[in-house]
């Protein structure tokens, strides 16, 4: 008993250590977003990526882990990533920092739904009862008008996030295929790297790449070390202690990032974001201890 209290404890120590570093993640990819755009603000992150990761890797001796190995997987997971990625810096500025959040809990409903076709799991009654609940959170938080008036429809800030929503679900069912097969380490190299590729050939497209002056070069700094250590944070922790005392703290970060937003940005706490996030997470938590 001791000894799981004092994982969970740990657990949370790194829990507060990930929603910190996705906060700081939203907090740079506001600024610099004034300046550079989604594919730069991707490439310079992922190149500060592949310096940490290999750094990581000589110093630990596990450098023999990176190989060549399943690169058509690699290859899938990253470029659903790096779309996902730049969806939701393309929504960072047009959206509330908590609408954005909350619409990017609903990823881990949308694998639960797609888990059965694509991993061949069972679509269970529970599963599907998740879903269902987790599509009227998203409906609560995206309410069409919510951001001008119900005439508009959807904003443009938040089909980004639904499809940042979607683009991270998929990245999640081909990193579970993944995982049987390579080490974390070599997931996170190869994906610093083949986005740092993915992000040249994007922002290069037009023939111009804009680089970091003295003044937003400290924020792209921050967003590439946050980044690591938001998802080094969350990997920890959930090695650490179960899903069902991560997922409640990592819920914590839709309304820290709803203050931030009131202090930095001016934003108003908007009650109907909170009501849908906390659907959404009752739909994760429904999910989550089905499998438990």
């Amino acid at each position: 008993m001791a000894r799981t209290t004092h994982h969970s404890a740990a657990a949370a120590v790194w829990m507060l250590g990930s929603i910190a570093g996705f906060s700081a993640l939203a907090v740079s990819g506001r600024e610099i977003g004034a300046t550079l755009d989604t594919f730069e603000i991707m490439l310079y992150r992922s190149l500060i990526g592949v310096a940490v990761v290999a750094a990581a890797a000589v110093a630990t001796g596990r450098l023999a882990e990176i190989r060549a190995r399943n690169m058509g997987l690699h290859l899938l997971r990253n470029t659903l990533h790096f779309a996902g990625q730049n969806l939701w810096l393309y929504a960072l500025p047009l959206i509330p920092l908590a609408q954005l959040f909350a619409l990017e809990f609903s990823s881990p409903v949308m694998v639960a739904l797609a888990a059965p076709f694509v991993l061949h799991e069972r679509l269970t009654p529970t599963r599907m009862l998740s879903a269902a609940l987790g599509f009227a959170g998203v409906l609560i938080v995206a309410r069409p008008g919510a951001a001008g008036g119900a005439a508009e429809g959807l904003s443009a800030g938040i089909v980004a996030a639904l499809l940042c929503a979607v683009s991270f679900a998929a990245t999640a069912l081909v990193t579970k295929r993944l995982t049987e097969r390579a080490s974390v380490l070599a997931i996170l190299f190869w994906l610093a790297l083949i986005q740092s590729a993915l992000g040249l050939i994007s922002a290069g497209w037009d023939g111009v790449i804009a680089l970091p002056d003295r003044t937003n070069l400290p924020w792209v700094v921050l967003l590439g070390l946050s980044g690591l250590a938001a998802h080094l944070g969350l990997t920890k922790a959930l090695s650490l202690a179960p899903a069902t005392v991560v997922t409640p703290l990592d819920f914590l970060r839709l309304p820290l990032i709803a203050l931030v937003g009131m202090a930095f940005y001016n934003e108003p706490l908007d009650p109907l974001v909170f009501v849908g996030g906390a659907v959404i997470f009752a739909a994760n938590w429904m999910n989550i201890r089905a499998k438990t």
